[in-house]
């Protein structure tokens, strides 16, 4: 199965739409596989930056980024969000992957260039209860910018999400 996150709970079917990061793809719609699921339980326009080991990781790179934290995966977003996360309703809907194609493995993307129906619309709840029962480790900063910068030089496993909403300093 595959998933989409919304702050709406009463999407009856979701119909391809250019993506504003991506805008020479064909219209489509976006969903997320379970295992990096996590990185949307999150306000849609929340800047963040998930990241994890992947095969090809450096021990170099594991330590300092990811310390002495044994999580599958690290987010990181920016304080001032801190309060809106804690009150924000967010609904999971899960799709059928019958008309999805994997688009990004390591980010765990897929699309589907039909309108799809989802199957059911669940509330999360509690988000940073959400994130603690999938092993993920919630950093908080002031500006997401170093983490950025830094990440594009590493080998570790990355996905920066809403980065146009981020503070510039």
């Amino acid at each position: 199965m595959y998933y989409h996150f919304s702050e709406d709970p009463f999407i009856t079917c979701f119909h391809p739409r250019p993506h504003p990061s991506h805008p020479s793809l064909p219209p489509a719609v976006w969903a997320i596989d379970r295992e990096k699921s996590p990185l949307y339980f999150f306000p849609r326009d929340c800047p963040r930056i998930g990241f994890g080991r992947a095969t090809t990781t450096t021990p170099e790179d594991v330590a300092r980024f990811m310390g002495f934290s044994d999580a599958a995966m690290v987010i990181a977003t920016e304080s001032a969000w801190y309060p809106i996360i804690k009150e924000t309703k967010l609904y999971r809907y899960t799709f059928p992957p019958d008309t999805f194609v994997r688009w990004d493995d390591g980010a765990g993307y897929y699309l589907s260039f039909e309108t799809v129906t989802p199957l059911a619309v669940q509330p999360l709840g509690d988000l940073l209860a959400c994130l603690t029962r999938e092993n993920v480790e919630l950093r908080l900063t002031p500006s997401l910018k170093p983490l950025h910068d830094a990440l594009l030089d590493s080998t570790m496993q990355f996905s920066m999400i809403r980065m146009r909403n981020a503070q510039l300093s």
